[in-house]
């Protein structure tokens, strides 16, 4: 080997050995960053026997990484439910709280059987007036919070649609540069884990998936494959709803055109935040919302007065009333009829009511004798007020749209509704604890199979720093021969 050849070598070892030290630097900077993939700088030998860094590379595990994102948008929309439920149960209450709806009937009753064992006790009147009065504002108040929530949830929905837009323009600048890089032959490590990124912060908020073309570039569909990126981001749009009641149907988020949250949609996303968020919304949140209406109308079909004369008048309204009187509500589900059942003013004496109306009857019409059970006004009447005690305990048909059961008295399906909710609350905080679990499980997998280990990178650190030494030791005999050589020539 000549001496130039050697110089030579020796410059092009040092030249990689920069190199590997920059990556390796690299590397050692992101060893805590859960998102920074371990880089690789690869030397290839040439016909002469130097060596050059030809690429540089990162760990991937594209199984693990999908995973990540999977569990990712599983345990968001498990926790976007869980978060929405437990704040209906915080609330409305538990069957055994006081302040909920179940609770509320139970006093009640209570109230009743006290009367109707005093009926000439205009206290014990007065207690039948309260707890009623209470039962009316939990079913009034419910009605509110379950609406209250739901507008949450829709705002909640735009600022993801928001987030979501915003995440595919970042993708379109990262998604550019790899496609850039990769013709240029460049180093694209950096901008590839920076994709990484978005990507996770994008499963988030919907289900994904990916498939990366020949250039590097990569295209991103919805877990129901609707594509939300192909060269360029979709049109990601949704328009919030100003205000809720029963009966009120949110918008749906559309990309490209294409619905993607309704429960009509036949391309409904299935997974993620945005999902969570739709679901609570449109689905439980109403379906709750039909069993506190339900509820209402079996508590008005119990107090219901009936035509005690023989002309067959039709049955009516009677302590709890609503906005369709003097009749009842119908066997269809009567929309938001829990937020605004009321108590007749007929029998509330702040009103200027007459509060023994309660013991005697003629609530839905005072005026009218033929709905009166006490007709000759006798202080110590009690069968009407036991009638409603049995009346409240009494078997009923509830709609069968409610989602629970179909037959029972007022109070056993007011407390099969807590339960239902209940167990769904249980249910969404288990599934998201499970998928946060296999979120996090999946994650440090992935950090494991491609993070950094700083032992082994410290190591290669001191492999390079030798191999520059032996390099530097080689150019300085290589320099020193050369001084000899020219002075012998000289």
């Amino acid at each position: 080997m000549t001496l130039t050849s050697a110089l030579n070598s020796a410059k092009s070892s040092l030249a990689t050995a920069a190199l590997q030290t920059n990556v390796t630097s690299r590397n050692i900077a992101g060893a805590y960053d859960s998102s920074y993939s371990r880089k690789i700088a690869n030397v290839v030998t040439n016909l002469d026997g130097t060596g050059y860094v030809a690429s540089v590379t990162r760990a991937t595990n594209s199984a693990l990484q999908t995973k990540v994102w999977g569990a990712t948008s599983s345990a968001a929309a498990s926790s976007a439910l869980s978060t929405g439920l437990d704040q209906i149960s915080q609330t409305i209450g538990k069957s055994t709280d006081a302040r909920s709806v179940s609770s509320q009937i139970a006093g009640l009753n209570t109230a009743l059987l006290t009367a109707a064992a005093s009926p000439n006790s205009p206290s014990s009147l007065q207690d039948v007036l309260r707890a009623a009065q209470d039962l009316a504002s939990a079913l009034n108040d419910a009605t509110t919070s379950v609406q209250g929530i739901r507008k949450e949830a829709d705002s909640n929905m735009a600022a993801s649609v928001a987030k979501i837009n915003d995440l595919l323009a970042q993708f379109k600048s990262v998604n550019d540069a790899i496609v850039r890089g990769s013709t240029s032959n460049t180093d694209i490590t950096d901008q590839l884990d920076a994709r990484d990124r978005i990507l996770t912060s994008l499963s988030q908020e919907v289900g994904i998936s990916v498939v990366v073309g020949p250039d590097n570039g990569m295209s991103i569909y919805t877990d129901s494959g609707v594509a939300l990126f192909d060269k360029d981001p979709r049109q990601v749009t949704f328009k919030p709803t100003s205000a809720f009641s029963a009966g009120t149907t949110g918008g749906a988020v559309f990309i490209d055109g294409v619905d993607v949250t309704s429960q009509s949609s036949n391309m409904g996303i299935k997974s993620g935040n945005l999902f969570g968020l739709a679901q609570l919304r449109d689905d439980v949140a109403v379906q709750y919302q039909k069993q506190l209406d339900e509820t209402a109308r079996g508590l008005i079909n119990a107090f219901a007065e009936s035509d005690q004369s023989s002309s067959g008048g039709p049955t009516q309204a009677g302590l709890f009333t609503w906005s369709g009187a003097p009749g009842i509500p119908p066997a269809s589900i009567t929309d938001g009829l829990a937020g605004s059942i009321s108590i007749a003013a007929s029998v509330d004496p702040a009103r200027g009511g007459n509060l023994n109306l309660l013991r005697d009857g003629g609530i839905s019409d005072p005026g009218n004798p033929d709905y009166v059970y006490n007709s000759a006004g006798t202080a110590s009447y009690s069968a009407r007020l036991q009638g409603l005690v049995d009346n409240l305990s009494g078997n009923q048909t509830f709609n069968s749209a409610a989602g629970i059961n179909t037959s029972g008295s007022v109070s056993t399906f007011a407390t099969s509704s807590a339960a239902w909710l209940e167990g769904l609350r249980k249910n969404a905080s288990d599934k998201a604890d499970q998928q946060s679990t296999i979120r996090d499980s999946a994650t440090q997998a992935l950090t494991s199979a491609t993070g950094v280990n700083m032992d082994d990178e410290l190591s290669r650190m001191l492999d390079i720093e030798h191999s520059y030494q032996a390099s530097a030791k080689l150019i300085s005999a290589i320099d020193q021969m050369f001084t000899v050589l020219f002075q012998a020539i000289g």
